[in-house]
């Protein structure tokens, strides 16, 4: 009898990944487990092989596609196309006067889209700070402050900034495409289509019953059901389509362009994806 290959898999906290994650464990092929973290932490355990595959920042997938054979596993991950309402930088001065910037230490890919964005309107590279996780935005001393997750979801709360970007509808207004932030990457050795298939269909049916989500998810996060639904919804999108495809070339680009990655010499990671055709970068 051949040996049961066990993945080590690990996804992101955030509720932006309840339609991927919630129906996951049902479906992951025998042996296969999952585990919850932040997007920083488990891009440094899948570059440490201590997860085999890894919901990880797009940023990080660049990063280490070269040097440690990554591949995009799913057509499944987190995007959207325009506002995300998830991710925002909130400004104490104009935004072309940033000099100093506090980025949330549980993401990479929001902070070089923060980087790009200022970059390409204003020319700017501010001075990077840092946010701690349980820290408050209005406590941290810098001209801007980038937050992202489920605390980025109340800017209400954050009462010293006079303005604010968020950073999907940012890079929408200036590409017409979408963003994405996050997607399945596995080691090189790991790409097996009966995984890439059972995180599709968890993906599939966690948008079929996304209501189920909002009503069990919703108050959690100091959200109504309906505030809930637009969010998983209308703010977010979970196909890597052609498009995205388009977008996440544009991005990395940009990204090499300002020493934020190092460039991939074989770019087949931009070809299309589907659960029985897997990209491999290297």
């Amino acid at each position: 009898m051949a040996n049961i290959r066990k993945n080590r898999l690990g996804a992101v906290t955030y509720l932006n990944t309840k339609p991927l994650i919630e129906f996951l464990p049902g479906r992951l092929p025998l042996g296969n487990s999952l585990s919850l973290d932040l997007p920083s932490h488990l891009a440094d355990q899948l570059a440490k092989n201590e997860l085999d595959v890894g919901l990880i920042p797009t940023i990080e997938f660049f990063r280490h596609a070269q040097s440690n054979g990554y591949r995009i596993l799913s057509d499944a991950c987190i995007a959207c196309q325009g506002k995300v309402h998830s991710v925002r930088l909130f400004f104490r001065v104009p935004p072309s006067q940033v000099n100093t910037m506090a980025v949330d230490e549980g993401s990479r890919t929001s902070i070089a889209l923060a980087s790009i964005l200022l970059h390409d309107r204003f020319g700017i590279r501010p001075e990077k700070r840092s946010l701690p996780i349980d820290s408050h935005p209005d406590e941290i001393e810098a001209d801007a402050v980038l937050v992202i997750g489920d605390r980025a979801m109340h800017p209400t709360r954050y009462h010293s900034f006079t303005s604010d970007w968020d950073l999907g509808e940012q890079w929408y207004l200036e590409t017409g495409l979408p963003f994405i932030f996050a997607m399945w990457i596995a080691q090189e050795d790991r790409s097996l289509p009966e995984l890439a298939e059972a995180l599709e269909e968890a993906r599939d049916e966690g948008l079929h019953r996304v209501h189920e989500l909002c009503e069990k998810y919703a108050a959690s996060y100091q959200l109504s059901v309906s505030e809930c639904h637009d969010y998983l919804t209308k703010n977010l999108q979970f196909t890597l389509t052609h498009e995205a495809i388009h977008s996440l070339n544009l991005f990395y680009r940009k990204a090499v362009e300002l020493d934020l990655t190092p460039a991939i010499h074989n770019e087949h990671w931009m070809t299309p994806i589907t659960a029985s055709k897997v990209i491999t970068p290297s």
